[in-house]
């Protein structure tokens, strides 16, 4: 059922279809903005089912470094996954923080938790995909935050 990179053409095929959009993040990326700075990478775990976000921030001062499991959930029992992308962080900080994820072809949106939470991520993609530039936004504060791509490839 899991299906593969082809590296002469780099085409995905995905075990499920909502995966696609989650390519756009695939290789590494410089963080800056407004309190943080730093570099993660994503790739995908073998099957095609998950992708892996590697991060290594500094953040309000604070080293941060960990990593990050998205995809769609499936519950004990479930016939079907999850209705939206969904992840989990563990870091070097203790911290498990879920998230829920929608991407398209202009925007990335990262909500604390579930969808509708009052803290959240909203950038917007440049016309190359190579940058998205937004704002976390949470009760009490936020900050900017740009992603900038490093490169294209896997790690």
């Amino acid at each position: 059922m899991s299906e593969h990179r082809n590296n002469e053409h780099s085409q995905i095929k995905y075990p499920y279809p909502g995966l696609k959009a989650l390519e756009k993040l695939v290789g590494t990326w410089k963080v800056t903005g407004s309190n943080i700075d730093g570099q993660v990478s994503f790739e995908w775990m073998e099957g095609g089912y998950f992708l892996i976000q590697h991060f290594n921030l500094f953040h309000h001062g604070r080293h941060i470094k960990g990593m990050e499991m998205i995809g769609y959930t499936m519950e004990f029992g479930a016939e079907s996954p999850s209705e939206h992308i969904k992840s989990r962080i563990f870091d070097n900080q203790g911290s498990t923080y879920e998230y829920t994820y929608e991407v398209n072809d202009n925007s990335l949106t990262i909500w604390g938790g579930d969808i509708g939470s009052p803290a959240y991520y909203q950038g917007l993609w440049s016309d190359n995909g190579n940058t998205n530039s937004g704002s976390w936004i949470y009760p009490g504060g936020g900050y900017d935050s740009t992603m900038t791509r490093i490169s294209s490839e896997e790690q």
